[in-house]
């Protein structure tokens, strides 16, 4: 009888090539040096295709919560960001059974727009009982393109001092929205972890909890004016943004920053991403558990 192949989740994808994905899609090296890296990887039984169907999103088979769930109700709204690029827009979302006002949390995207990942994230932050909004920083240049490739492209092309100011300008429009309580969090993953460290530093009176996951710190300069409360997220394995971890809790003590961090061993960038073979299941459960107790408690 012949054996069944081995499922493509479980081949023993060398953590070399979660590394260079890493540095694909922080553009630390190009597509082509990429791919010239995994051709050294393959053997018989890993091929080039296997590993980038583990390596890549499969934004279908991660959805978690659908977007006409009962319990939630999602559409869109735009916002002006007068410092920024002018009109954006987001992706609302806000629990069914919600009568007048709740406490909200922003969610924001990897360097690739809103991807469909981050959108069932703000829905699961809405099934927990939170107004979410999350925004797409590709609006300006048409939304999304439905790619990766390309909305990495596109927002790499963007002039990031506005790109800032726009996610400053969605955390002050969603603090004042009408569905808010004006408690406000913040959730953000890669790019989106960096963003939640700057708000904490840029409009520390807007943010009332913040937390960043794998993200880098804000600017040195401005890091004095955190106040927190912040959760820090991070991936044993994630070497890139880990390196600046020990200066960033250096500030953070120094200004006595009321602030956690948790890392997750054996843990890669990317790891609460469901969509990617950077998945892990136990650590992102957890780390989704810590995530939405925090906000309860520190949101009520």
């Amino acid at each position: 009888m012949k054996a069944s192949p081995t499922p493509v989740s479980d081949l023993p994808i060398p953590q070399e090539a979660f590394d260079w994905y890493d540095e694909y899609a922080h553009g630390v090296i190009d597509r082509r040096t990429f791919m010239g890296r995994l051709a050294t990887l393959t053997t018989a039984g890993l091929t080039m295709g296997s590993m980038l169907s583990v390596l890549m999103p499969d934004y279908a088979a991660a959805e978690q919560v659908s977007f006409n769930d009962p319990e939630i109700k999602a559409s869109y709204e735009t916002f002006e960001s007068p410092e920024g690029h002018g009109e954006c827009r987001g992706y609302l979302v806000v629990p069914s059974d919600l009568k007048a006002k709740g406490p909200a949390v922003l969610v924001v995207h990897e360097n690739r727009g809103l991807n469909p990942y981050v959108k069932d994230v703000a829905r699961r932050v809405a099934k927990a009982g939170f107004v979410a909004f999350a925004p797409d920083a590709l609006h300006p240049l048409g939304g999304y393109p439905g790619n990766d490739d390309k909305g990495r492209s596109m927002q790499g092309s963007m002039d990031r001092a506005k790109l800032e100011q726009d996610f400053i300008a969605a955390a002050k429009f969603l603090k004042a929205h009408s569905r808010s309580n004006g408690k406000l969090g913040a959730v953000g993953f890669c790019f989106g972890g960096y963003v939640v460290n700057m708000l904490a530093a840029a409009v520390p009176d807007a943010l009332d909890a913040g937390v960043p996951f794998y993200g880098t710190p804000a600017a040195k300069e401005l890091r004095k004016n955190i106040k927190g409360p912040l959760m820090i997220q991070l991936a044993e394995l994630d070497k890139r943004v880990n390196a600046s971890w020990p200066e960033y809790e250096e500030d953070l003590k120094a200004g006595e920053v009321d602030y956690t961090m948790h890392m997750y061993s054996g843990a890669n960038h990317g790891f609460h991403n469901d969509s990617t073979g950077r998945y892990d299941e136990e650590d992102a459960a957890l780390a989704w558990k810590r995530t939405i107790e925090f906000f309860k408690e520190k949101l009520a």
